[in-house]
């Protein structure tokens, strides 16, 4: 394996499949076989999970909502998101701990770094939920902290897309795709692949990531394999 030890960053609408909303429990069992499929390779994996399918903070903001109560009900999001996938690992045989960065004991534990490493280290796959646990952060910026805290080799970055583009491909049939880029090519080119704050984070510790096409069945293992699955952004 090429990866010891990933981040995996799932938005919340990848948990939708073919619905408007909410969450897909077939594209959830899909999920968790291709993330078993690492984890019995010794993998080590933590998973971040955007809300999106649920609630957007940003969306309910823009109608008038405070940001803040926005932000904290879209951390909430995040932790039912966790919670689906956390089940449906579990029916896959794959041990898993869910941790939040906002305390509700009853359903997951809170993040602890040293908890966290500490689960990692017996094979378990760690969810972490609720965001960084503050309004204004996305779970793109979670998703970087948390891979730094835990010393992650890389961030993987599934999206339904198979890498970053000139353009969109879904609206431009001309856009080209990068195999590799750097961070700074990236960002002259004006690339969406991250928000700002996290994207810099990442940059700014070397941590490399690669956006991938995680609804085809395999490419995950592809990618944590070495293959040339997606796009690579590093130095």
């Amino acid at each position: 394996m090429k990866y010891k030890r990933i981040l995996l960053k799932l938005s919340g609408e990848a948990l939708m499949g073919d619905r408007q909303y909410g969450i897909d429990p077939k594209r959830l069992a899909e999920y968790a076989k291709d993330i078993k499929e690492i984890t019995d390779l010794g993998v080590e994996v933590a998973i971040v999970i955007g809300g999106g399918n649920i609630f957007r903070g940003v969306a309910g903001a823009m109608n008038g909502m405070d940001r803040v109560q926005g932000d904290h009900m879209g951390m909430l999001a995040t932790v039912i998101n966790g919670l689906a996938l956390q089940n449906a690992l579990e029916d896959a045989d794959v041990k898993t701990r869910l941790q939040t960065a906002i305390k509700i004991n009853e359903v997951a534990e809170p993040f602890i770094r040293r908890k966290a490493l500490s689960h990692l280290s017996k094979g378990r796959v760690v969810i972490f939920g609720g965001g960084t646990g503050n309004p204004y952060f996305t779970t793109d910026s979670a998703a970087v902290l948390r891979a730094i805290e835990i010393g992650a080799d890389v961030i993987l970055k599934g999206t339904r897309v198979d890498g970053i583009y000139t353009a969109d491909p879904e609206k431009d049939s001309n856009a080209v795709k990068f195999d590799y880029i750097t961070f700074d090519d990236v960002l002259s080119k004006g690339l969406k692949v991250m928000d700002t704050t996290a994207f810099t984070l990442s940059q700014e510790n070397k941590l490399p990531i690669v956006v991938f096409d995680m609804n085809k069945k395999g490419n995950l293992l592809k990618v944590v394999s070495g293959e040339p699955i997606g796009t690579e952004v590093n130095l």
